[in-house]
């Protein structure tokens, strides 16, 4: 259900990295970054199809470009890094190191506005704010029935407000946390939801996972604009994972599985 005029920006994700390299692009060259798991490879690709840097992965669930040109990514489930232009490590956050022993995942974090870094963990059921020198400056608890190190959280972003906006996949919900770790807002998906992000005009952006659509919600919970599984012309959504409101007002959608 189209509900308004739009454009869909469609990423086919689950794509393979050939010798690093990638298939020929489509409409304005531009750098991108890709990581494959099954070769086991992240790396940043130049607009002219040039590798600048690659690395050995072994799970990535999230990557963010810093505003210096640095990179923000993870090699595994419990190690996020930051990489300069050259691909060089600069820093690195070591979840087993901070978990007490028990068995964790990250499946998100963020470079904040302040310098920190947020990092969701799943399993300790928490959202760190960590400085560079690894010291954890604040720590959000977070509400789950069962604590399950990879299924707690999906993608995790900071709301306007200073909030949290978390996916909590096996529970079907997007919650959003204060930082003393009440609930400011909850909706229920219904699906094994992977993002959440918070728009400008209020409302919430949601990629609903193995709920094959994505949806943008009201404040009091109606949906106001959606797409469905088998709405796109030629293409059938089936994990929809990380989905964005860009700038000029189209949504880009990435479709794993698809």
């Amino acid at each position: 259900m189209l509900m308004r005029p739009t454009t869909i920006c469609l990423a086919l994700v689950a794509a393979t990295l050939t010798s690093v390299c990638p298939a020929q692009q489509t409409g304005t060259p531009r750098q991108f970054f890709a990581a494959d798991y099954h070769k086991k490879i992240a790396a940043l690709v130049k607009a002219d199809n040039s590798v600048a840097w690659s690395i050995p992965i072994r799970d990535i669930h999230d990557a963010q470009p810093l505003p210096n040109g640095n990179w923000l990514l993870q090699t595994s489930f419990t190690n996020v890094i930051e990489l300069d232009k050259s691909g060089k490590e600069v820093w690195r956050y070591d979840a087993g190191k901070t978990s007490d022993g028990k068995q964790v995942e990250i499946h998100a974090f963020r470079r904040l506005d302040n310098g920190l870094t947020m990092i969701a963990e799943s399993g300790t059921t928490r959202i760190l704010e960590v400085a560079q020198d690894g010291t954890i400056k604040h720590s959000i608890p977070l509400k789950v029935s069962k604590p399950d190190p990879h299924r707690d959280t999906r993608l995790v972003r900071p709301t306007p407000d200073g909030n949290y906006l978390v996916s909590h996949e096996a529970e079907n919900l997007v919650r959003e946390y204060r930082r003393d770790g009440s609930i400011a807002w909850e909706h229920n998906v219904g699906s094994k939801v992977y993002s959440a992000s918070r728009l400008a005009n209020g409302n919430t952006l949601i990629g609903t996972g193995d709920g094959h659509s994505v949806q943008e919600i009201s404040p009091d919970h109606k949906i106001v604009w959606q797409i469905s599984e088998k709405e796109i012309p030629n293409v059938r959504l089936a994990w929809v994972t990380m989905v964005e409101r860009l700038p000029n007002g189209n949504t880009w959608i990435v479709n794993c599985h698809g």
